[in-house]
């Protein structure tokens, strides 16, 4: 390290949500951050969810009252902080005979309304099944309610860009090989994919790895945080898959099964339905995950048993797993493990301060970063206070969703209906960076299909991180869905050609992660 080099308050590793969100709080308090992430930003278990911001209604069961209580005041925070991201959904519960009666669904969706503090979504209600419903002839009636749904791995993106804005440097695909205290800091040696190595120096470090928090904890931290860690966690799988619609309304259902567990079957991506999730125990490292045949048939049984249209594993077009560490508790299901978290704060006088995240779940990553800037206070007693309630993240500050539409109607209306709704649901706001004094469709560049031009993959690969063709059409976009191979291919050669050309004023490839 040169006397030039910067000494960081924080560094996050780790660069899914909560690392993400702690990065941001911790910029915003006025603090000098590194975020890191060993692969893409959100390229794990952030963008392998059900895409959902909900309080959790089957959390009830488990009597996790305050987990559902934050999560539902969360709903309401981030559904104002990211609108082009995050909607309402209608969910509708069939009731089935011989599963969960009506009267108890009633009772839980009566307290799930009672703990959402203004809540902005319809009441719940009872319904009865018209005769042209999806759902097969048994289903007489169910319950309707609403939550939230977000692009998950969007949200990760917004945050990290957020963090960038108030200063933040973010590296992706920088892995932390070795983490040491020396004389009351932190000296952390960095890697990143192309084998370029780095060292930093840190006041504080954050282990917010997720699946990963025991493996950095045993190996870069060389077992620091393992003897001290007071909480266990379990790796437990979610899988989805995604078969064509199975129902033209663009409501969710959540639908009962024999052994107590629920799965959901959302609208997705226009001609699709997106279902899961399971929870299946995996003893695997967590980069080392995939769907297994019987979870799909699983799933497909589910669905099969509500619903007129049948699935077979034939009909699947995608499918995707991910590895969600949750807190361990002796003896419970895997479908009961509670889905909130715990930040462990090691901070021994004289020594460099770890703060360990464990657990989690997308509604609450703004709350668990909020306390864990708040737990360091003691260390930055001149940070700033708690802020990130209320402010948008980037592209979100708007108020009117058709009046958002209409202004870029206005302004561009040589975009087609299809393309400028996809592009202001992904970017909001920020569109008008995108497009910029694009007058035609000719200064969108090079198109790969689907309505993906030249113009936005620019714009992922210099201001959200993108190298890859998977990057952009699985976690930026979900065209992953529609584009055909060969134009696959197209896409990865334009970034491979592009990733090979010098920046414009610099001759650092390194310059592309910050």
């Amino acid at each position: 390290m040169q006397e030039s080099d910067p000494v960081y308050d924080i560094c996050v590793v780790g660069g899914g949500i909560n690392g993400a969100g702690i990065a941001l709080d911790a910029a915003g308090r006025g603090l000098r951050v590194l975020l890191c992430e060993q692969g893409d930003l959100g390229g794990a278990t952030s963008s392998q969810s059900s895409k959902l911001i909900h309080g959790g209604l089957r959390y009830l069961e488990f009597y996790e009252f305050r987990l559902v209580r934050e999560a539902l005041a969360e709903r309401s925070v981030l559904w104002h902080k990211a609108p082009h991201l995050i909607r309402p959904l209608r969910f509708r519960l069939p009731v089935l005979q011989g599963l969960r009666p009506g009267w108890l669904i009633r009772c839980g969706l009566f307290l799930y309304d009672l703990l959402a503090p203004a809540n902005k979504l319809p009441r719940s209600r009872r319904f009865e099944l018209a005769a042209n419903s999806p759902l097969q002839a048994k289903i007489r009636h169910g319950y309707e309610y609403g939550d939230l749904w977000v692009d998950d791995a969007r949200l990760v993106i917004a945050n990290a860009m957020a963090a960038r804005d108030r200063g933040a440097d973010v590296l992706s695909r920088t892995r932390c090989t070795r983490a040491r205290r020396e004389s009351g800091l932190w000296q952390i040696s960095l890697q990143s994919s192309d084998g370029t190595e780095r060292q930093v120096v840190s006041r504080v470090l954050v282990n917010a790895a997720g699946p990963w928090v025991d493996t950095l904890a045993s190996g870069a931290l060389g077992g620091i945080a393992a003897a001290q860690a007071s909480v266990r966690l379990r790796l437990v799988k979610g899988s989805h898959i995604i078969v064509p619609r199975l129902h033209d309304g663009e409501e969710a259902y959540i639908l009962q099964h024999d052994d107590g567990r629920i799965v959901f079957v959302l609208p997705y991506e226009g001609r699709y339905s997106l279902i899961g999730t399971t929870d299946e125990p995996h003893h695997g490292l967590p980069e080392q995950v995939d769907v297994s045949p019987a979870e799909e048939r699983y799933l497909l049984k589910v669905v099969n048993r509500y619903f007129r249209k049948q699935r077979s594993r034939d009909d699947i077009v995608a499918r995707y797993a991910g590895v969600r560490p949750l807190l361990e508790e002796e003896g419970a299901a895997d479908q009961k493990l509670s889905r909130d978290y715990r930040l462990l704060l090691d901070d021994e006088p004289g020594q460099a301060p770890l703060l360990t995240v464990l657990g989690g779940k997308i509604t609450t990553y703004r709350r668990l970063s909020e306390k864990a800037l708040d737990l360091l206070r003691g260390v930055f007693p001149r940070s700033g206070p708690a802020w990130t309630n209320g402010v948008h993240l980037p592209g979100g500050s708007f108020t009117d969703w058709a009046a958002l539409q209409q202004v870029y109607r206005d302004r561009y209306p040589w975009l087609p209906d299809s393309l400028r709704v996809r592009l202001l649901r992904g970017y909001g706001t920020l569109c008008a960076t995108l497009l910029d004094r694009a007058a035609g469709i000719p200064d969108l560049g090079q198109h790969f299909g689907a309505g993906l031009y030249q113009r936005e993959v620019d714009y992922l690969c210099r201001r959200e991180w993108a190298l890859t063709a998977e990057d952009i059409l699985w976690r930026r976009t979900k065209l992953g869905l529609q584009l055909r191979p060969a134009q696959v291919d197209a896409l990865q050669a334009y970034l491979d050609q592009r990733l090979s050309e010098p920046l414009e004023g610099s001759d650092s490839s390194a310059e592309r992660n910050l």
